[in-house]
């Protein structure tokens, strides 16, 4: 088969990640820089990523192409795209439930071939190898597994039924994600109380336990402006299911505390005392 062309819809630090990878079995991979910030012109020049001047171009151009950005643009995405009839095959990678991704498969079939993908694991930069989870018709997640085979992007077909990817991403979010603001929210009480050394002491006897690794809060805050909306869909998917979504609803208010922090570079002690104050 011939190399296809690819575009990333869009450059965020995921985005351009994962599109980096996929360049080494494309033959080029494609952004819009119309309207977007000066950080993803630099990440998109960083990893090699060819610019183009607008949206239609871009369709127009490419074989594939991954959608990868804050859920809640998702849909208003596909929509911008399904108005230009794109006809390839749109991958579906944001963090949404199960339900806006088959919303989202209505809007662009017939005219595209929707694959419900969902990342598991950061980046693939270094020495980091995440899972690109897939399901949807069998010869588009073929193609999807061809683009990534030999990359640090490691692919898993979970089926033909759009939205079991999603659904996977939203599981394991839902502990992994609210995990790490509970080790904030432990963190926090004990130094109110000047016991955090001693707690973080007695969480490092289990080599298991998020609580000993209190190193990760800061990160948790820079991320808490695209957690956040990632545990609003969970709850959403959880309340679909009849379970209780609350706890992941709390997590999300928890994680807005954060906002203002989007991809800082924060101390502990910055994390914890933003955290503080409502």
């Amino acid at each position: 088969m011939d190399q296809p062309t690819v575009g990333i819809l869009h450059p965020g630090s995921m985005g351009a990640a994962v599109a980096a990878r996929a360049a080494t079995n494309a033959a080029k991979v494609l952004w819009c820089e119309t309207g977007r910030s000066t950080a993803s012109v630099e990440r998109a020049a960083q990893f090699g990523l060819t610019p183009v001047a607008t949206l239609a171009e871009l369709l127009d151009r490419s074989d594939i192409v991954i959608s990868l950005c804050p859920p809640a643009a998702a849909e208003d995405l596909a929509r911008d795209v399904a108005g230009h009839r794109f006809a390839g095959v749109y991958v579906e990678a944001n963090a949404i439930n199960p339900t806006r991704t088959q919303r989202i498969a209505g809007l662009l079939e017939p005219d595209a071939t929707v694959v419900d993908g969902g990342v598991v694991g950061s980046p693939p930069i270094g020495d980091k190898t995440p899972t690109l989870y897939l399901s949807g018709p069998a010869t588009a997640t073929e193609r999807v597994e061809a683009l990534f085979a030999g990359t640090a992007v490691r692919t898993a077909v979970l089926g033909t039924e759009v939205g079991k990817a999603s659904a996977l991403k939203l599981s394991y979010a839902s502990f992994q994600k609210t995990s790490r603001v509970l080790v904030a929210l432990a963190v926090g009480m004990a130094r109110e109380y000047g016991v955090d050394q001693e707690l973080i002491e007695v969480a490092s006897k289990r080599t298991d336990s998020y609580l000993s690794e209190p190193q990760y809060i800061p990160k948790t805050a820079a991320r808490a402006w695209r957690w956040g909306p990632e545990l609003e869909e969970a709850a959403d998917n959880l309340a679909a299911a009849g379970l209780p979504p609350e706890m992941l609803r709390a997590a999300a208010s928890t994680l807005a505390r954060w906002n203002d922090a989007k991809d800082g570079e924060l101390t502990l002690t910055d994390a914890l005392d933003r955290l503080a104050q409502p």
